[in-house]
């Protein structure tokens, strides 16, 4: 089901940095999220709607400084054509509320090739029990 909220209810609803990256298509500093680094098991989910987008058995270390995922669960996430700063790249957003999550490049390990590169801020992480 599609999350629908007007853009003074998420800014009500998320930090100052979550709503600049998550709904102005911002980005947070390499190395400085919370997740870039973690290796606990367990699921990913969009901070602003709750939906599972990244299982951990995905993530790897991509050595770039944001959490990395060579897959994301299916159906979680929409990926658009991004031109803007005068790059041609694809942009990764949630399929459940269209939060910007970060950008999907080619770069990645087997078996699919992709590195899904996600900003930490626009997560959430609910650790295997």
């Amino acid at each position: 089901m599609k999350v629908t909220k007007s853009e003074d209810e998420w800014e009500k609803e998320l930090s100052p940095e979550a709503f600049y990256i998550c709904r102005q298509h911002g980005t947070e500093a390499p190395f400085s999220g919370k997740f870039y680094d973690n290796k606990k098991d367990g699921t990913y989910k969009c901070i602003c709607c709750g939906a599972p987008l990244f299982e951990s058995t995905t993530k790897f270390d991509s050595g770039t400084g944001w959490p990395s995922y060579y897959e994301a669960i299916e159906g979680a996430v929409t990926e658009i054509k991004d031109m803007s700063h005068g790059m041609i790249r694809t942009e990764v957003r949630c399929s459940s509320c269209d939060a910007h999550l970060g950008h999907l490049f080619p770069d990645g390990p087997e078996p699919t090739g992709m590195r899904y590169c996600i900003n930490s801020v626009c997560l959430n992480f609910k650790e295997e029990e």
